[in-house]
């Protein structure tokens, strides 16, 4: 079983998006073990201080290094055994399907949640963190980067999803895009399901699936390189 851990100063943030969806549902089985720590029970001091201003000046407060060690070691020895440690940070590498599978082989991920200007730069290299961001923007916290991840990869570990199938057909599973979806009624609003999806023709349906994946490729993503098969990966969408 693959185990999540997060720390963060917001403890009920994070919880709060656990409880729900695909990920609630899967942790409420036990198919997946998540826990998450508040930065500030690693601290020694009365008032469990997590912040300091920055060497050389600058605008807001830099989280201090020795908390987030502290808590690294802590989980590190309850869980018995070597776990992937991520800091989530603008400046780290982005986070990608093929990150997501490759997290998802790990025995253990440990989510560190920064805040203000960011985290000491020593602790990357005490406890072997990598820096890792889920888009060029810029967020409040590291609690919603973690989130986003710890989805993405649960979504691949076995059971989690009802139907494994969905997650093969996910977008970026294949490089690309996935192909468009509908549902009923066929006639809506005045705009008709396209004829192929009613003809029964599986043939015919998974090519028309095949090169619509692969135009909405080239037309919204044309840096991505379309799979063999011309099928995407994912939507992210839940089932």
């Amino acid at each position: 079983m693959v185990t999540f851990d997060v720390v963060t100063i917001f403890p009920a943030m994070v919880e709060a998006g656990l409880a729900e969806g695909v990920v609630g549902r899967a942790r409420a089985r036990g198919l997946l073990d998540i826990a998450v720590h508040d930065l500030r029970g690693f601290t020694t001091d009365r008032h469990h201080v997590v912040d300091d201003v920055a060497f050389g000046g600058g605008p807001g407060m830099v989280m201090k290094a020795e908390p987030f060690y502290v808590a690294v070691e802590t989980i590190r020895q309850r869980r018995g055994g070597p776990v992937r440690v991520v800091l989530t940070s603008p400046a780290g590498r982005r986070f990608d399907q093929a990150a997501a599978e490759a997290m998802a082989q790990d025995d253990g991920v440990l989510w560190l949640c920064g805040r203000y200007e960011g985290v000491d730069e020593r602790v990357v290299d005490a406890v072997g963190a990598e820096e890792w961001s889920v888009g060029d923007y810029v967020v409040s916290g590291g609690e919603l980067p973690a989130l986003v991840m710890i989805d993405a990869i649960a979504r691949l570990v076995p059971g989690v999803v009802g139907d494994e199938r969905s997650v093969e057909n996910d977008s970026f599973s294949a490089g690309g895009l996935d192909y468009p979806h509908y549902t009923r009624p066929a006639l809506w609003r005045d705009r008709a399901v396209p004829e192929v999806l009613l003809s029964g023709h599986h043939a015919a349906i998974e090519q028309w699936r095949r090169e619509r994946a692969a135009e909405r490729t080239r037309a919204r993503r044309p840096d991505l390189v379309v799979g063999a098969s011309g099928r995407g990966k994912g939507k992210g969408e839940e089932r």
